[in-house]
Order: structure tokens, then C-alpha cells, then sequence
């Protein structure tokens, strides 16, 4: 067991945690969510180096507690030529060569004694790891995420996807009492999502798991630990249940809340008239209750509702355009587009976009989709036309691409064409950038706030065509769904590559699919049907749509007051609830 006890930790610019506690229990696959920049990747950083770090509280681990890792942001080493085989096996090769050398030492040395020694730990260290297995549990972990295939393969010749799916059966092979893992989903491709979402279910030991991937979490966890606003919440339970339990508790502290308002009001109503009878009437007996009136008031103020977990900051975001654009009008046009690497990785690709097209560029990782769509934002190869009077905005998955990390904020955004300090502070505090945090370095953001801001950054510009390659990735769930949002309002186009099934049945019109090279359209109702034949059961998209029907009902009673009515669709959601 890991047992984290009031533990409080700040940088010199930052507040993170407040007297924050929490055990992981043998067995436990958790989900570690919270919005961007609320600490989470700091936390993992204690958890794995404590000593790293001056904090408040109590850490209490067993010191030979094996942790395995996977960072979010690891990176390919191209110069190497090891197979993915030897890649994940490469500890227990390790020892198994080193096993193999004593016994050759052995057959000419007369030092016998220290060397038997030396061959027994390397034994004993080759049957802790289970050694003897290890072949047939790496074919076992490639064969369930249906890698068997590239058994073989040079790891240089991985797509990033691969690789990060290759390193989490490397993490997990060695077997760890803890396995970490942040943001393993990444820019993973629907059949590598599936394999990720395998790989974690087989896992035996405890999971510490930052995702912010509405499948995994739907799938995958039986804890949630939930850090927001220096605080930590613990749920024991899948991430359904957590979202139905704090729906409830919205409902219980928006009552208490406007009754406490009411309150409130009628002593705001007493005092006053107390102070009236005050100007005109100066008995002691009259000030005395004057004063008691006053401080019960302090006290109910001090006591109001204090609902971190429900009332979750979301970013306005909001995508407008500068002029639009006659709806008969091309506003993009592909025609016959090629590009090659090494080899041919796209071929004749064709279509072209109306003025309010939305539509997803799906494929596999690896497959040319991020190629195709910086060579339409730079606009200078020869099958690519975009209409001259349209505006064209990029969010890149290459977050420097976009953002200069040496740049401070407000710095980013004046090279962005911002006039004044005050423009921009008042177009990011939308964004949730506010304070002391605008004159930051980027590179010191994290994953999230980088994509935050790229969307700032987007909606700045009051473009036609925003070109998005997967703006979902490290956002928080919350975030997302104003995503969603800003997408469905914006009435200019949209060409977005994304694995986020949601955002893409939520969001876009139709699919352009990657197939053999090139790309065919597919219809939303199609591009369904084929994701859930192969990631959902039966009926999991109706009633998957009918849950978010009953909860934008819920949300209608309480921004009415009507509790009544909010704690019987309650009932109703529970039940589908237990579907799903």
C-alpha cells in the first residue's frame, strides 16, 4: 500500500497541494484526473523521487517498492536497431547474457567460489523477475494488443504509437508494485487505444494511470483520485459512478446553497432595518442587537458552500469568424496529392470543403494525416488550393510549433498580433490564465496549457478554416467538452485529426478515412457503426446518447431551482447508468 497523509507542496510562483491525502491499495487501477496545471505529473514526480522534493505531510512507501514508469512525453531513439522483442525484453536479456558469461568464466577460472556466488544472484534475480517465462509472456502481451507481428520489427521503424504501447509492455513486464503511467493515450489511433485499454485490464499490480481519455476512463479504472483547487478527492468506484456522484452532490449543495442565499437575504433585510431604527434611536440595546445581527451574518457567510468538485472552472472558449463565406463557395480544394519518405505514404488524395464543412481526418498512426494537413496550412504544393479570401488557422500536435517555449505568455501573444497587455489579459482570462501565471515561461506549462493556449490562439485569429491536429490531446475532460462546444457553435470549417471518438461523433459532419493510401469519405452514421462493432458492446451509443439527454435535463431543473424535479431525473439516470 501507498499512503500519502495531509501532504502540502508549493513552487515559489504556486500553491499545489493543501493537506492532500490518499492510499493505493494492491489490485487498485486508478485514474488521476484534474484540469491542467493542477499538479498532477508534480505529484507523480514525489511519488517516484520524494526526496527530491521539500513537502509538508507524510509519504509512507515500503523503500523497496519497484515503480515502473511511462512518461507522457518519451521520445524514439532512431539510431537504435534493436528489435521490439530485445527492446521489451531487455532487462531479462540482460541478466540471462550475464548468466551465460559466468558460466563460460567458469570453465577456465580458478576462482570458482566467487563466481558461483555471482552466478547464484544472478539466478536468483533472473527468478524474481520471473526470467524463466519471459519469452512467452512478451509474445502474450504483443498477441493482446495485437502486435504479434511486429515481434520482429526494428524498433526505429515504430510509429509513435506503437512505440508507446511497446514501452508500456516493457514497464510492465518487469512486473512493478507500481505501475505509472502519464497521458499513455496520447495521440494513440483507435486500434492502439483498444490494445492500450487490453494492456491495462490484464495488469495485475496497482495502476496510477493521468488520463484525461473519456474511453479509458469509461473502461478501464476501479479508483479515481481527482485533484482540483489544491485539493484531492478518492472514489472508489468507476468513473461513471464518480460523474453520477457528484451530479448529486450538485443537486445537494445548489439546495443548500440558495437556501443559505435566502438566508442571507432576510438577515441582509433585518440588519438594515436595524441600523434605520440605529440613526434615530441610540439605545445601547439597539446596538448590542445591531452587533449580534452582524456577526451571525459573518458566520453564515463564512460558512457558505465551499463545492470544488462540482463547480469546475471550465475555458470559455469560442471560435468566430472575421467575414463569412457564401456557403456555394470551395474554400479548399485537394486534388491529387502525394507524399513519400522513404516510401509512398499517401497517393491521389482528393476532395474539397464547403465555407461550414466540419470533418475528421481519420487514420492509423503513422499514416501521413499530420503531413497532409501542415502542407494545407503552408499552402505552397501544387494539388493544394485554398479560396483567397479565406483566413486559415493551425493547432499542431507539435506544441512549439506554435508556441515559442522562451517566451513568457503575454510575450507569445503580442508576437501574435495582440496590441496591448490588456487585450490579451482580457481574451486569456477566458482561457483560465489569469495573475502571475501570464508572465510565465511556456515551457514551464504543462501538456494541457499548452493546447489551452493554442486554442486562445486560434480564436484570435477569426479564421474560416481552422486546421486542429488533435486538440484533445492533454486536455482535461472538462476542457474538452467546451471544446465540443466551440466547435458546434463555430460556423466557419473545420479539418481536425483526432482519436477522441467523442469529439469526433459530438463535432464533425462526416470522416475522410485513411484506406490504403488514400482517402475515401465515410458518413457519421457509418463511421459509428464500424467504431462501435469494434470498441463498444451492443446499445452502448444509445444509451450512451440517452444518458447525456437525461443530464442536460438535469442541468435545465437546477439552473430553474427546481430540485424536485432534478432528484426524480436522478432515478432515471441511475438506471441507465447501470446499462452502460
Amino acid at each position: 500500500m501507498i499512503k500519502v497523509d495531509n501532504l502540502s507542496f508549493a513552487f515559489p510562483q504556486k500553491e499545489l497541494y493543501k493537506n492532500i491525502s490518499f492510499t493505493l491499495e494492491e489490485a487498485q487501477h486508478c485514474a488521476f484526473i484534474g484540469t491542467s496545471g493542477s499538479g498532477k505529473s508534480t505529484l507523480i514526480d514525489i511519488l517516484m523521487d520524494p526526496e527530491k522534493y521539500l513537502f509538508e505531510g507524510k509519504l509512507e512507501m515500503d523503500p523497496t517498492c519497484k515503480i515502473g514508469y511511462v512518461s507522457q512525453f518519451s521520445q524514439l531513439d532512431k539510431s537504435k536497431e534493436t528489435t521490439v522483442f530485445e527492446y521489451i525484453g531487455e532487462e531479462f536479456i540482460k541478466i540471462q547474457n550475464e548468466i551465460t558469461a559466468i558460466l563460460t568464466e567458469m570453465e577456465t577460472s580458478s576462482d570458482i567460489d566467487s563466481l558461483l556466488e555471482k552466478y547464484q544472484l544472478a539466478l536468483d534475480a533472473f527468478d524474481l523477475m520471473d526470467g524463466n517465462d519471459f519469452e512467452s509472456n512478451i509474445n502474450k502481451k504483443l498477441n493482446l494488443a495485437n502486435l504479434l507481428k511486429l515481434k520482429d520489427a526494428r524498433v526505429s521503424d515504430l510509429s509513435g504509437g506503437e512505440f508507446k504501447l511497446i514501452q508500456v509492455m516493457k514497464e510492465m513486464l518487469t512486473s512493478p508494485d507500481l505501475m505509472i503511467m502519464d497521458e499513455p493515450d496520447v495521440f494513440l489511433d483507435f486500434e492502439n487505444l483498444n490494445a492500450l485499454k487490453n494492456l491495462i485490464n490484464a495488469h495485475k499490480g496497482i495502476l496510477l494511470v493521468v488520463t484525461h481519455n473519456r474511453y479509458l476512463l469509461n473502461h478501464c479504472f476501479n479508483k479515481i483520485l481527482h485533484l482540483e483547487n489544491m485539493e484531492i478527492q478518492e472514489f472508489d468506484g468507476r468513473y461513471i459512478e464518480y460523474n453520477f456522484s457528484l451530479l448529486q452532490t450538485k443537486i445537494e449543495l445548489q439546495e443548500i446553497a440558495v437556501a443559505e442565499q435566502e438566508e442571507i437575504e432576510r438577515y441582509d433585510n433585518i440588519i438594515d432595518n436595524l441600523r434605520a431604527i440605529a440613526t434615530y434611536n441610540s439605545e445601547a440595546s439597539r446596538g448590542r442587537a445591531l452587533k449580534a445581527r452582524v456577526k451571525f451574518q459573518e458566520r453564515l457567510e463564512a460558512r457558505k458552500i465551499k463545492a470544488p468538485f462540482v463547480d469546475i472552472k471550465q475555458p470559455k472558449i469560442s471560435f468566430g469568424v472575421d467575414n463569412e463565406i457564401e456557403e456555394d463557395i470551395t474554400v479548399l480544394n485537394v486534388n491529387n496529392y502525394s507524399v513519400s519518405f522513404d516510401e509512398l505514404i499517401l497517393e491521389n488524395v482528393n476532395f474539397e470543403m464547403k465555407p461550414t464543412d466540419k470533418i475528421a481526418l481519420i487514420g492509423p498512426n503513422g499514416t501521413g494525416k499530420t503531413t497532409l494537413l501542415r502542407d494545407i496550412f503552408k499552402n505552397n504544393h501544387d494539388s493544394i488550393e485554398i479560396n483567397a479570401d479565406i483566413k486559415v488557422a493551425y493547432l499542431s500536435q507539435l506544441q512549439d510549433e506554435v508556441l515559442k517555449d522562451s517566451n513568457t505568455i503575454l510575450e507569445d501573444f503580442i508576437d501574435a498580433g495582440f496590441a496591448t497587455y490588456d487585450e490579451i489579459r482580457a481574451h486569456l482570462s477566458n482561457y483560465g490564465f489569469e495573475g502571475e501565471i501570464l508572465n510565465q515561461k511556456i515551457e514551464s506549462l504543462s501538456g494541457g496549457e499548452k493546447n489551452i493556449l493554442q486554442l486562445a490562439k486560434v480564436s484570435a485569429s477569426k479564421a474560416n478554416l481552422l486546421l486542429l491536429d488533435e486538440p484533445t490531446s492533454h486536455l482535461d475532460t472538462y476542457t474538452q467538452i467546451a471544446l465540443e462546444k466551440a466547435i458546434e457553435d463555430y460556423k466557419g470549417a473545420i479539418l481536425m485529426i483526432s482519436h477522441d471518438f467523442y469529439s469526433v461523433v459530438n463535432g464533425m459532419d462526416y470522416v475522410l478515412i485513411i484506406d490504403d493510401k488514400t482517402i475515401r469519405k465515410m458518413s457519421m452514421r457509418k463511421f459509428r457503426k464500424m467504431i462501435y462493432a469494434s470498441h463498444f458492446d451492443k446499445d452502448y451509443l444509445e444509451n450512451e446518447q440517452n444518458k447525456k439527454a437525461v443530464e442536460m435535463k438535469i442541468e435545465l431543473a437546477l439552473k430553474d431551482n427546481n430540485f424536485e424535479l432534478a432528484k426524480g431525473i436522478v432515478d432515471e439516470l441511475e438506471e441507465l447508468i447501470k446499462l452502460l
